[in-house]
């Protein structure tokens, strides 16, 4: 329950915020009390940003999590069930060289190389979540592909998508599903730390992350343009925790 409500409000308030706040206002004094929550470094109203500023941060997280799974789960599975061991080498040895770079490193290098947007922003967070997601998926799926009941829809000349699909991804899905709570997380903060380096969005643009960034000197004068950001993305990574662990816990007692 209290898992569904964390995750709820902040998808909430990105979904339906930009309805409600409609076209941003004006500008006032910077740091200052008007308004439910304030105005903000550039004397914009708080709430109003609050709104608007959820589309970028869930929308490329939950974009750039779906990207990396729909490739690397695929290809973890390829990987899994075949016999040729050069292929498999093919398939993870190039995913094992991204991930021996750091992730910020490799934010800030590919960002530096395509031009700045929502799009390109999902293409990246998703290419550095990619190997971990197929490893996952191909760690998970080996015992199942080379075991007693995989040889025999082999004997039987199952396709390939009846046994990696239909045997091996409903034998992995505990496991994917775990793993997709912490992959989102990871996701989201990799999303906020391009809005704090100003990757993928402008400098002044109404998204949670830059909120937190660019109103920390008027901490002290305004808190409320920092803490409610702050607590909504905080909010949905435990959020998505919570109720992972919940359906997880659902599907083992039945």
């Amino acid at each position: 329950m209290v898992g569904a409500v964390l995750l709820a409000v902040p998808l909430l308030v990105a979904l339906v915020g930009p309805v409600v706040a409609g076209e941003p206002g004006g500008r006032g004094r910077p740091f200052v009390g008007d308004g439910p929550l304030g105005t903000d470094f550039v004397g914009r109203d708080v709430l109003t940003q609050v709104l608007l500023g959820g589309r970028t941060v869930v929308g490329v997280a939950v974009a750039a999590t779906a990207l990396a799974y729909l490739v690397g789960v695929p290809l973890g599975l390829w990987a899994a069930t075949t016999r040729r061991r050069w292929l498999d080498e093919l398939l993870m040895r190039p995913l094992d060289l991204i991930l021996a770079i750091p992730a910020l490193l490799l934010l800030i290098m590919l960002s530096a190389t395509v031009p700045r947007g929502a799009v390109a922003l999902v293409v990246i967070v998703a290419l550095i979540g990619l190997p971990e997601v197929a490893r996952i998926s191909r760690a998970a799926a080996l015992p199942l592909a080379h075991g007693p009941a995989m040889e025999a829809m082999r004997s039987y000349r199952e396709s390939w998508s009846r046994r990696a699909v239909g045997y091996i991804g409903r034998g992995v899905r505990r496991v994917l599903l775990a793993d997709a709570g912490v992959r989102f997380i990871g996701a989201l903060y990799l999303v906020a730390t391009a809005s704090f380096l100003g990757i993928g969005v402008a400098p002044d643009a109404a998204d949670w992350a830059v909120m937190v960034d660019r109103n920390r000197a008027g901490l002290a004068l305004q808190p409320w343009a920092v803490v409610a950001p702050a607590a909504l993305v905080v909010a949905l990574a435990i959020g998505v925790n919570l109720t992972t662990d919940h359906l997880l816990a659902g599907r083992k007692g039945r």
